[in-house]
């Protein structure tokens, strides 16, 4: 018996008409993929790309004139080049394991007659430290045999990540405390900008030093415990922003010897006028201060932003697609 109506579809009609063409469910899957991405990348990758890294083997130097006092000819020298030199050696073993930054430093004052002999135990000053800080905070760490115990502050070898025209407080490892910084504008270091954070330290009693009496004005005296006292009269940081890498420093540190009890100079052991990051040392730390930065650039601005515009343009097109694709039954 006839039936009135349309013919019924067959069934490779029918999963035709309900089939999308494959590409378009591609372009619709791709474009939701980057619309997820875009967050993910802004806010949980950027993050955890902003850690203090742990395998780090940099050497910084400083040099300027000033004076230093010749234990050997009992006299100071003035004018003279004053090289500070400083390496710093991630322990990534000891890193991997606290999960902090653990970095050994190695800081050498030398005068020309020093420097020439390329030895720190033989410098005019040599001072090792091993410094800990937590690698997304960058605030002192307690533990992993630390040296000196009692560090603090927010700022010493490198600033925090995303650092804030504001002041900040400073580690000065010859003071053995933290040194309040302001912030002082900005400034370019071999052509890239950053901000500028200067201060000072005060005369201060340090510790002491066992030398003879007529060193200090007391002649009578075969063995005194002189007083050390430290000063510091400029403090200046230029600090990438990003990263918080120093990309220049200036110090001009003052260490005399005073008799008991005494509030007059009796000897200047050492004063530095204006000991600066070499060109050389500023070229390299520029270098690494920008190449940091445009990684967390690309990770925290330029992808997100490139993968949200792409899946806004792919989504709708991959729907539009894939709806037009279902009623041609698959057909371009």
């Amino acid at each position: 018996m006839p039936v009135s109506g349309k013919p019924a579809a067959s069934p490779t009609t029918a999963t035709a008409a309900r089939t999308a063409p494959p590409l378009s469910l591609a372009v619709l899957g791709l474009g939701v993929f980057l619309l997820v991405l875009a967050p993910l990348l802004a806010w949980y990758v950027t993050p955890r790309a902003k850690v203090t890294p742990v395998d780090v083997d940099v050497t910084t130097v400083f040099a300027g004139s000033g004076s230093y006092f010749d234990t050997a000819a009992l006299k100071t020298r003035d004018h003279r080049r004053i090289t500070i030199t400083r390496h710093v050696l991630g322990d990534v073993a000891a890193s991997e394991k606290s999960g902090r930054a653990v970095w050994d430093v190695s800081t050498t004052v030398d005068t020309p007659q020093t420097l020439a002999l390329k030895d720190p135990r033989r410098a005019f000053q040599w001072t090792t430290e091993r410094w800990v800080t937590d690698r997304h905070s960058n605030a002192p760490v307690h533990c992993c045999e630390e040296a000196p115990t009692r560090f603090d502050g927010d700022a010493y070898l490198k600033f925090p990540f995303d650092v804030q025209r504001r002041g900040y407080r400073w580690w000065d490892n010859t003071l053995g405390a933290a040194v309040p910084l302001r912030f002082a504008g900005t400034r370019e270091v071999r052509g890239y900008p950053g901000y500028r954070f200067t201060g000072t330290v005060p005369a201060t009693r340090t510790g002491s030093r066992q030398v003879p009496g007529r060193l200090v004005g007391r002649p009578r005296q075969g063995q005194i415990q002189a007083e050390e006292w430290y000063a510091n009269s400029g403090i200046e940081l230029v600090v990438e922003p990003r990263t918080g890498r120093i990309m220049n420093a200036v110090l001009s540190p003052v260490k005399t010897l005073r008799a008991p009890g005494s509030r007059r100079t009796a000897v200047t052991l050492l004063r530095g006028e204006r000991l600066e990051f070499t060109p050389g040392t500023q070229r390299a730390q520029v270098r690494m201060a920008k190449a940091d930065s445009e990684k967390l650039v690309m990770v925290g601005r330029t992808l997100p932003v490139t993968a949200a515009a792409a899946g806004g343009v792919l989504v709708p097109a991959g729907v539009v697609w894939v709806v037009r694709g279902r009623r041609t039954g698959g057909r371009p």
